[in-house]
């Protein structure tokens, strides 16, 4: 038997859930295709979390429903959900080695010796710890850490993997590393995914489809290329990305950085501008120029040329964009 199966469908529908006087789910509605790689994005106190928990039955919620394959989950307890989990904190079982803590919920569910055997080793290899298995978590990085607790939670075939922050406690480099290691396995065992966390770039780099969240309302959901082309307002444009937001004679326009042409790019430009120049910082592929106008200051990225080289504080420079560029936002 192969640990590969295609998750189930999720439909979450006008979920409501009160803390006393605050409202941290408010007629959250979302569709959740079966193996579909979804994000919970949001700055703290945004609800995602809430939501995650709602699904996993740690919360209940006021009113609503969250149904899995059609079936409606809120009487089922939550050791009969088949749901994986997984945490920032790993969650692992200090005394247990390697093997034992991914064989551990499948010895729950008193599966035969020889089964829990197998469906350990190819989680142990999918995750590439097939050569850890005797160690305990403390002899074990944290990157390799957060794989075990990949596979445990992969090993009993979830329905639905939730996962909570896991990466927040990585450094940056093994955070990217780990995140390709999540696409992998993402393509390889089929998994409906729900994943939550407050990172625009890792929200963008795993998601097939980003629900970005705000004082307990879903604002937008959609592709990562929908969410930020196409942001349905001025909220959704400054969280998912850097944006820019230019006064204009209708009220303001939003365009992206990387959108912005300086100097001689200008010219080709639908409109241009002058501006005066803050900063030009180096990033190695490009330089981020920071220009002011009219008390607005600017983001522009643009490619690496001796004329941005030579910019300095306080020079004048005009800059523009294609009207296409332009994002078509409403102001909330």
């Amino acid at each position: 038997m192969s640990i590969s199966a295609l998750g189930k469908a999720v439909s979450i529908r006008a979920l409501d859930k009160s803390y006393g006087a605050t409202r941290a789910l408010e007629g959250v509605s979302l569709e959740i295709a079966a193996g579909e790689f979804c994000t919970l994005l949001g700055a703290s106190g945004s609800g995602k979390t809430t939501l995650l928990k709602t699904i996993a039955g740690f919360e209940t919620y006021d009113s609503g429903n969250i149904l899995v394959d059609g079936a409606d989950i809120g009487p089922v307890p939550v050791s009969r959900r088949n749901i994986g989990m997984v945490f920032q904190n790993y969650a692992l079982f200090p005394h247990m080695n390697v093997r034992r803590n991914v064989a551990f919920g499948l010895d729950m569910r008193r599966l035969p010796a020889r089964e829990i055997e197998t469906r350990v080793e190819e989680a142990l290899a999918l995750v590439d710890l097939g050569a850890y298995a005797e160690r305990l978590p403390r002899q074990l990085s944290g990157g390799q850490q957060q794989r075990v607790a990949l596979a445990r939670a992969l090993v009993i075939r979830p329905d639905i993997l939730l996962m909570d922050e896991p990466l927040g406690a990585l450094d940056k480099n093994l955070r990217q590393s780990i995140q390709l290691e999540l696409k992998r396995l993402h393509a390889a065992v089929g998994a409906t995914v729900v994943y939550v966390t407050h990172d625009q770039e890792e929200a963008l780099f795993l998601s097939d489809r980003i629900a970005l969240m705000d004082k307990g309302r879903l604002i937008q959901t959609g592709s990562p290329r929908d969410l930020y082309d196409r942001p349905a307002n001025r909220f959704v444009a400054g969280f998912l990305g850097e944006c820019n937001f230019i006064p204009s004679e209708g009220g303001e326009i939003a365009v992206r950085p990387e959108k912005l042409r300086v100097g001689r790019q200008s010219a080709a430009c639908d409109q241009s501008f002058e501006a005066r120049v803050i900063s030009v910082n180096f990033m190695g592929r490009g330089f981020r120029v920071i220009l002011e106008r009219g008390g607005t200051e600017l983001a522009a990225l643009t490619d690496a040329s001796d004329e941005i080289a030579a910019l300095r504080p306080g020079d004048m420079v005009t800059f523009g964009f294609q009207k296409n560029d332009v994002m078509d936002i409403a102001a909330a």
